[in-house]
């Protein structure tokens, strides 16, 4: 018989039990589920909702249940149908009547809300942990490659000379982003709904704030209705971490077309490559692909949440048991390729000499040849329309524009001398250019301080 049975005069038909049970995804939160049962076991308690002795039994014993399954201990049954009703079964068989004083002013309505939520706060922790330990990677990156220069580009077309260090650290305020994005999810999540009932509440006199308090959160949900049928915190997390994912996945982009041999801007280190089962000669990016392509899974149960949600009217309704796997499978994707990209980026070899000639190609210092124009007196958009004849004059005759001699440039125009030469060298296109969040070596090394200090504050 089912806890709930005694409406029913049929048992579940066995298609039914498997179809509607959810222990197979929803068992890992067994630790939040007997956590949340223990504060309000005490509530119950203290509220004289059960006699003080009841309510320490109930804690004690749930708190052996925890130690057994974490032991191995307790094996979960399919026809419990989900954690809650597991746990709570095995209380029961333990202490017979008393277990069954459990469930007094709750419904697994807000039970599970409050599981979600607890799980949910644990695992933005673990997955900001392993997003500051990327920033730190990177900002290491950065400092080793101050001087670093390569070809920036736009269109994946060479346009300009930055440092690899600047490079580096624009992906630094991505994954800064997202650790902010995280942070203000986890205000939204931390708000407990204990107490709301399976929509309207209790007239049992639930001390809510109590709840709270022993766990952690910081507020209580105001509204009993939305508290049972709020995804919203699902939905944004699931969010953050496909914006996550697609700045994990430019970066793989990069990384890929630069280990390729038409670049060699980067070699991957072998612990983080793959052969070909035909090809011998063949050292694949495979991390770096995986990546991306893990990508597309967790944009899919990002949708899927949002379908799941888009038509529901209040409060609760069974389509919601389908938010667990989705943003399950996007924290296991998400933990999963974090780490091992890290120590990927960490590895990686980098050619220096490979990104310098590159970025002499391309004419990427022409923009600093009209500067320099400019600078001399000549209106802006007439400076671009020489430096653009100089650059089809290099292209014809197969030279880079500081190739040129002095009477070639004075061809163009009478404004050239000497000193043009130094400002169109590729040092002085990247250290001239020295404005906060520009690429100089000072602009940069003030950044990678604020990166320093902002991974310092990051409270994990």
């Amino acid at each position: 018989m089912k806890l709930w049975g005694g409406r029913f005069q049929k048992n579940t038909d066995k298609f039914v039990d498997d179809f509607n049970s959810s222990i197979r995804f929803d068992s890992r939160m067994y630790r939040q589920d007997i956590m949340g049962s223990i504060a309000h076991a005490k509530m119950l308690g203290e509220c004289g909702i059960i006699s003080r002795e009841e309510s320490a039994l109930i804690q004690k014993t749930l708190h052996e249940i925890l130690s057994d399954i974490e032991n191995g201990l307790v094996e979960f049954e399919i026809d419990a149908e989900d954690i809650h009703m597991n746990i709570e079964k095995i209380l029961i068989s333990r202490i017979g009547d008393v277990g069954k004083k459990l469930h007094t002013g709750r419904s697994r309505n807000d039970q599970v809300a409050l599981d979600i939520r607890m799980y949910l706060k644990d695992e933005i922790i673990n997955i900001k942990r392993l997003l500051v330990n990327l920033l730190s990677v990177i900002l290491g990156i950065a400092e080793e490659n101050l001087s670093t220069i390569l070809p920036g580009y736009t269109h994946l077309q060479r346009a300009q000379p930055v440092t690899l260090a600047h490079h580096v650290m624009a992906y630094f305020q991505m994954f800064r982003r997202d650790i902010e994005r995280l942070d203000d999810c986890y205000k939204r999540t931390n708000v407990m709904p204990l107490g709301s009932g399976a929509l309207a509440g209790t007239t049992y006199p639930l001390d809510r704030h109590l709840v709270a308090k022993e766990l952690g959160f910081p507020s209580i949900t105001e509204n009993s209705m939305d508290a049972v049928s709020d995804r919203d915190f699902v939905i944004e997390l699931a969010s953050a971490l496909s914006i996550l994912m697609m700045h994990l996945s430019r970066i793989s982009e990069e990384l890929i077309i630069w280990s390729s041999h038409e670049f060699s801007f980067i070699e991957m280190d072998d612990a983080f490559s793959t052969g070909s089962s035909i090809m011998p000669q063949k050292k694949n990016p495979d991390v770096a692909e995986l990546v991306r392509g893990k990508t597309g899974r967790v944009y899919g149960n990002l949708i899927t949440l949002l379908t799941v949600m888009k038509s529901l009217p209040l409060a609760y309704n069974k389509d919601m048991q389908e938010d667990k796997e989705a943003i399950f499978d996007s924290i296991d994707t998400v933990k999963m390729c974090l780490p091992v990209f890290t120590k990927m980026v960490e590895t990686m070899k980098i050619n220096r000499e490979k990104m310098y000639k590159a970025a002499q190609g391309g004419f990427t210092n022409a923009t600093d040849l009209a500067d320099y124009m400019v600078k001399k007196g000549i209106p802006f958009r007439d400076a671009h329309e020489i430096t653009g004849k100089i650059v089809l004059y290099c292209i014809e005759k197969n030279k880079a524009i500081d190739e040129l001699t002095l009477e070639e440039f004075k061809s163009f125009s009478e404004i050239f001398e000497e000193d043009m030469y130094e400002e169109i060298k590729l040092e002085k296109c990247i250290s001239g250019r020295n404005l906060p969040g520009g690429p100089s070596v000072g602009s940069v090394k003030a950044a990678i301080e604020n990166g320093k200090k902002f991974v310092s504050s990051c409270e994990i």
